[in-house]
């Protein structure tokens, strides 16, 4: 990761550990800058994600697009096919995009988990739901962060 996206996350995770000490008088009038910066962080990571997953070799990009589309089509074809000759992929290469498309998974459902806590957090103006919403979020970037790093390791790999 380049040092300015991590400064972008490193700042989010600080500004939220900072408003876990936050009344709720404070986070009604930061909310707006909690939101931005927290979605700036998302954004940096999507976007960071996305180019890695660029630089994986083709079957490898192959297969996780196809299980990413079967899992949003819920889809239960067979596993395994894609543009190659013979028209399977190898068992490391289902097994590698199975374990890539799983970490990204569980660090979009720790996002919208984060998500929907402070939304909730928002709508009973409750500074403990608040709280949990920051340790939530920095858990999601932390998460996010791992299967980019997890990612990184597939570049031009064969």
């Amino acid at each position: 990761m380049r040092e300015t996206e991590i400064h972008e996350v490193e700042s989010a995770k600080a500004l939220m550990t900072e408003a876990m000490t936050w009344s709720v008088m404070k986070w009604l009038r930061e909310k707006k800058r909690v939101r931005t910066t927290a979605d700036q962080a998302n954004a940096v990571l999507d976007d960071l994600s996305q180019k890695v997953r660029g630089l994986w070799p083709l079957s490898l990009r192959d297969q996780y697009e196809r299980l990413r589309s079967e899992s949003a089509n819920c889809k239960a074809g067979p596993i395994g096919k894609h543009s190659s000759p013979n028209g399977t992929v190898s068992a490391q290469v289902l097994s590698d995009a199975l374990a890539l498309k799983d970490a990204d998974d569980s660090a979009h459902r720790a996002r919208l988990d984060a998500e929907a806590t402070f939304d909730e957090a928002e709508k009973r103006l409750s500074t403990a739901l608040a709280r949990e919403g920051c340790r939530k979020a920095i858990r999601a970037w932390e998460l996010h962060e791992q299967a980019i790093r997890k990612s990184q390791q597939f570049i031009f790999s064969k």
